[in-house]
């Protein structure tokens, strides 16, 4: 079965929202350097993340850390294991999520509609295609509840767990009921197991999670799932700016991404859960990256003027230069739907 595939999507307010990627450089980049130590005192990693076929030569270092492309699949791995230690200490200790969450109910309301909203009508649109009535979602990772609050404006049910309680209490706060749970490290695993959803999402999860193996384990063996819906970083376009931008900062292979995936390691991936690739939708911010690194050089050389300048020349260009980038297949996003075979 050859997947459906859709491609772009216009970049909008997006610099809006992430202007403290530029305004705050310095100490994003710091943050991120901070998270790298704490991974390189991780032990080597040995083996693929994906498909655990044994790791071969470092094809590059980008921002202390090295990166092995799987000669099996395709992944990139970093050169350090992310484990429990790892986890606790970059998402409950120092409480990531306050880099990410809305501070008023208005910006949670943008974030909500301008992100999470379209990515809700993808899945209930190709749901539809499938014929899947009721939808029943559990969002894994769901963070501040965004997702989920966009499924259910999309007409879909939907709850979801995390493992942060700053998140939850937050998201809940927003919702003005309790759609999401907090659970501990390991306890995605268990409700997996038991849910009686038949959707799994999990959007910008699968990156994070230490026990990624055992997750996807207990999704092929819930058979009330018949699909998931995922999104993830891939190495990609953005991975190689962020290499030749060492001052600036590596949203896409810094912090708590400790492997990128490619289109073979998907693939892989679903073929081990019992799936198959049904709908993939490509829109990366690889453009993005590029205009921020550019922009955050300008500025450091104290040419803001220049800066401003080539903003008003690139900026109405983005769109067109990103879906270039997108069907390609090498940009920095996928989203994808998995079907049970």
């Amino acid at each position: 079965m050859s997947s459906e595939k859709k491609f772009g999507k216009p970049f909008g307010n997006l610099n809006s929202m992430k202007k403290n990627f530029f305004e705050d450089n310095d100490g994003m980049l710091a943050m991120a350097d901070d998270m790298a130590k704490v991974l390189s005192t991780q032990p080597k990693r040995t083996v693929c993340k994906i498909c655990g076929r044994p790791l071969g030569r470092k094809l590059f270092t980008s921002h202390s850390l090295g990166y092995i492309v799987c000669e099996h699949c395709g992944h990139l791995n970093s050169e350090y294991e992310d484990t429990d230690v790892f986890a606790s200490k970059v998402y409950v200790e120092d409480d990531y999520s306050k880099n990410y969450s809305a501070s008023d109910r208005e910006g949670y309301e943008r974030r909500l509609n301008s992100i999470y909203v379209p990515k809700a009508e993808f899945l209930a649109s190709s749901l539809e295609k499938e014929g899947l009535s009721p939808v029943k979602i559990l969002d894994i990772g769901a963070g501040c509840g965004y997702f989920v609050a966009a499924a259910r404006k999309c007409g879909m049910q939907a709850t979801g767990i995390e493992l942060s309680e700053n998140q939850v209490n937050y998201g809940n706060l927003m919702a003005g009921e309790e759609i999401l749970k907090h659970v501990g490290l390991t306890d995605s695993i268990d409700v997996i197991k038991k849910s009686d959803a038949n959707v799994i999402s999990a959007i910008g999860v699968l990156e994070h999670l230490i026990h990624l193996d055992e997750n996807l384990t207990s999704i092929r063996e819930n058979q009330n799932i018949r699909y998931v819906y995922a999104s993830v970083p891939m190495f990609s376009f953005s991975t190689i700016f962020e290499a030749a931008n060492q001052h600036c900062y590596n949203r896409h292979t810094g912090g708590t991404h400790t492997h990128l995936f490619s289109n073979e390691s998907v693939a892989v991936m679903a073929e081990q859960m019992g799936f198959e690739i049904a709908y993939e939708w490509r829109f990366g911010s690889d453009i993005n990256d590029l205009y921020r690194f550019l922009t955050v050089s300008l500025t450091k050389n104290n040419e803001a003027e220049l800066a401003a300048f080539f903003s008003e020349k690139f900026v109405p260009l983005m769109d067109k230069l990103q879906l270039i980038l997108d069907e390609s297949e090498f940009s920095s996003e996928l989203h994808f739907i998995l079907k049970r075979k």
